[in-house]
């Protein structure tokens, strides 16, 4: 399923997975990328394909820059970090992360472009938007750059909620020790498959490091929750 436009991210993170959809041409405020509910997909797979071999065959000479390539400026034409996504499909996407996580592909994409496109006066929002299909392979229609601020937006809110969620997991003493390792684990499994995808080569030594650092930190979170709950029953 596709996430809905920006604005109603509330819902859509309400609404569980269920057909195959894809985005559709952006209203003037927010791109329309719809939810299959609303209606059939427009294309799978074997029309996917078909277009392709369409275009080819009609499509600029091999080795000719197009007008629209000359207008693509020189950092967006050069960017690498979805390549490994090269013929993913939106919704296939948006699935894996909403199984896994709490955001969405628009969202995942969208934070990322915007911690790789920030200058010392902020984030290039109008630069992200307008070449949102030239940066990442599975985005087709561009955004507005308020379209992209409300992603952004929405990605720091789940961040937070998420965040919030698991230290109380961790300090109200429901997870065992081991079960608590179990759940960080699966985490951290999870973030590095997205880290690798985004092109971030992580070696060994890096991979075991930040392994140890975590679990570092959820020991000291887990001492500190018994302390206080020590506390509160002293008093």
């Amino acid at each position: 399923m596709t996430e809905q436009s920006p604005g109603t991210d509330g819902d859509d993170d309400k609404t569980p997975a269920t057909g195959v959809g894809q985005e559709t041409a952006p209203s003037t405020d927010a791109p329309a990328e719809h939810d299959a509910a609303d209606g059939p997909a427009r294309d799978d797979v074997a029309s996917t394909a078909d277009e392709s071999t369409d275009a080819d065959a009609g499509g600029p000479t091999p080795g000719v820059p197009d007008e629209e390539t000359l207008d693509v400026p020189e950092d967006v034409a050069t960017y690498d970090r979805f390549t490994k996504m090269d013929g993913a499909q939106y919704e296939r996407v948006n699935e894996f992360l909403r199984d896994r996580t709490y955001i969405t592909a628009r969202e995942w994409a969208i934070a990322r472009l915007c911690s790789d496109f920030r200058t010392e006066t902020g984030v290039e929002m109008t630069k992200i938007g307008e070449n949102l299909p030239e940066l990442v392979p599975f985005m087709t229609d561009t955004y507005t750059p308020q379209a992209v601020n409300q992603a952004r937006a929405a990605f720091e809110d789940k961040i937070r909620t998420a965040g919030a969620t698991f230290l109380y997991g961790a300090m109200c003493d429901f997870f065992t020790a081991e079960e608590l390792d179990d759940v960080m684990y699966e985490s951290t499994e999870v973030a590095k498959f997205l880290l690798e995808v985004e092109g971030v080569d992580l070696s060994v030594e890096e991979e075991l490091e930040a392994e140890e650092r975590i679990s570092t930190v959820m020991r000291e979170v887990r001492e500190a929750s018994a302390e206080l709950r020590e506390e509160e029953e002293t008093e």
